[in-house]
C-alpha cells in the first residue's frame, strides 16, 4: 500500500524545509518515493537540490490547448495520462513531479477532473508520496489527490502558529477530505519556547509530532541558495526529522 503524506502550513513557517528533510530520511532507507511539489512557487526542487526538465503544468496547458484538435474517437485520458509520465523527472534515488504554475486565464477544471483519476493510479507505483504543498487551504477544496494518510502541518512556536493547525484540521473535517491522520510539526523552536508550545498543543487538542530546533547550518544554507537534502546527520534539525519520520514508522 502506498503512504501519502501531505506537508502543509503557512508561507514562511518551513514546510518545504521540512518536505526535503523528510525525504531525506526517505530515500536513505530505500524506499520507492514520489515528490510532489504542489506549490505554484514551486520551491521544493531548489531544496533538493535538483532541477526539474518538465512541470504538470506545463502538460495541463497542452491538455487545455490542444484537447479540440485531437481526433473525435481519441481517449483523452491516455493522452493526457502519457504527459503525466513525461513530466515526472527522475532523480537519484526519487522521482519529482511539479505541479507548476498554470499559465493561461482558461478553467483547469476539466482537465484537472481527469487527473483525478490519473494521479491516483500513478501513485500506487510507489512505496511513498511526499507532497509539498502550496500556502493556504484552498487545494483541500479541490481534492486533487484524494485520499492523505498523514497530513503534516507546519508552524512555527507561536500561539497563532498553533491556531492555524486547527484551523486546517476544522477545514479538513469541514471538507469531509479522506485524511485519516492529523499532526502539527513546530519548526525553529527554541528551548525557551518549547514548553509553551507543548501547553498550546495540549490546550487545542492537536497532535505534536515533533518540535525542529532552530539550526544555524539551515539557516547558512537558505541564506546562500544551497539545497538541504544533503544536510550532515549531526545536524539537530536532522535528527528530530529522523525522530519524526520513525515515529511514523516511515
Amino acid at each position: 500500500m502506498t503512504r501519502v503524506i501531505a506537508v502543509t502550513g503557512k508561507g514562511g513557517t518551513g514546510k518545504t524545509a521540512t518536505t526535503s528533510m523528510l525525504m531525506r530520511h526517505l530515500v536513505k532507507d530505500d524506499n520507492l518515493v514520489l515528490a510532489v511539489d504542489a506549490d505554484p512557487d514551486t520551491n521544493l526542487p531548489e531544496a533538493l537540490g535538483c532541477k526539474v526538465e518538465h512541470t504538470l503544468g506545463e502538460m495541463r496547458e497542452f491538455m487545455l490547448n490542444e484537447r479540440d484538435n485531437l481526433p473525435p474517437d481519441t481517449n483523452k485520458e491516455s493522452v493526457l495520462e502519457s504527459k503525466v509520465y513525461e513530466a515526472i523527472n527522475e532523480m537519484d534515488g526519487y522521482d519529482l513531479l511539479v505541479m507548476g504554475r498554470p499559465e493561461g486565464s482558461g478553467c483547469y477544471c476539466y482537465v484537472n477532473n481527469l487527473l483525478r483519476g490519473i494521479i491516483t493510479r500513478l501513485i500506487k507505483n510507489y512505496d511513498v508520496v511526499i507532497i509539498d504543498t502550496e500556502a493556504g487551504l484552498e487545494h483541500f477544496s479541490r481534492k486533487l489527490i484524494p485520499e492523505i494518510d498523514d497530513l503534516i502541518v507546519v508552524t512555527d512556536g507561536s500561539r497563532r502558529g498553533m491556531q492555524t493547525g486547527e484551523r486546517i484540521r476544522q477545514l479538513v473535517n469541514e471538507l469531509e477530505t479522506k485524511v485519516r491522520n492529523v499532526y502539527v510539526v513546530a519548526n525553529k523552536v527554541t528551548e525557551s519556547n518549547r514548553d509553551m508550545i507543548e501547553q498550546n498543543a495540549k490546550d487545542m487538542d492537536l497532535r505534536l509530532l515533533g518540535a525542529v530546533p532552530v539550526d544555524k547550518v539551515i539557516e547558512e544554507r537558505d541564506l546562500n541558495g544551497l539545497p538541504l537534502f544533503d544536510l550532515p546527520d549531526d545536524s539537530v534539525a536532522i535528527k528530530e526529522i529522523n525522530k519524526i519520520a520513525n515515529d511514523l514508522n516511515l
